[in-house]
């Protein structure tokens, strides 16, 4: 099977049986959205879901955010993992968007890395799923779904499986390509136990076909 073909297999699979899927993080705007992302690096959404409510009622804007010290801003995020520093990238990007960008988010990925905390991956999720830019942003779910099916080759790092991804995906499916994969993995294509049997893809899944040659 050409790397084609096992890329039209994968998205018709995902069209035809999640033709919506969306980010399982709450959100109402653009700034919301990037407090979420930020928190949610080694965090899960459902927790990250629990703390964004409060924090968001107190800071409901960069600018109020901005005028937040880190040490404030910890006192509603420390159930999550790393609050320290997720505290004080939170402060220094409310203070730059605020400052620099007027409070508005950007939807440029470069620009979008210019706020602290925000790296590559957390500036792809913002510009795909706000503003639908055809970016792809990896996580440990694409990276390792994208691995296992076979969708890239000699992939070691989250930008080698971004740029192959991207070169075969769609531009106008790019961020719903984005949540297939995470999705995919985080309820069927999980790290330890993949639910094999529940997946539809093990036809041509390269994962599946070497783990039953060893069985």
């Amino acid at each position: 099977m050409t790397i084609k073909e096992r890329f039209n297999r994968t998205i018709k699979y995902f069209l035809i049986n999640h033709p919506i899927a969306e980010t399982e993080l709450s959100y109402n705007n653009p700034f919301e959205l990037i407090v979420a992302v930020i928190l949610s690096g080694q965090c899960t959404d459902k927790r990250v879901n629990m703390i964004t409510p409060a924090l968001l009622q107190k800071y409901p804007s960069a600018e109020m955010m901005a005028k937040a010290e880190p040490e404030e801003i910890f006192e509603y995020i420390k159930s999550c993992s790393y609050p320290n520093n997720k505290a004080k990238h939170l402060a220094g990007m409310a203070k730059m968007l605020s400052g620099e960008f007027g409070g508005i988010v950007p939807s440029d990925p470069d620009l979008l890395q210019r706020l602290p905390g925000v790296g590559r991956k957390t500036a792809n999720v913002i510009a795909s799923v706000v503003f639908n830019k055809p970016v792809i942003a990896v996580d440990t779910h694409v990276f390792r779904v994208s691995n296992r099916i076979g969708l890239v080759k000699n992939a070691k790092t989250p930008r080698n499986v971004e740029d192959q991804l991207s070169k075969h995906i769609p531009d106008d499916l790019m961020p719903l390509a984005h949540h297939w994969l995470i999705l995919h993995g985080r309820y069927i294509c999980k790290a330890r136990n993949p639910l094999c049997k529940e997946c539809g893809l093990t036809d041509f899944c390269k994962y599946y076909s070497e783990r039953n040659k060893q069985k």
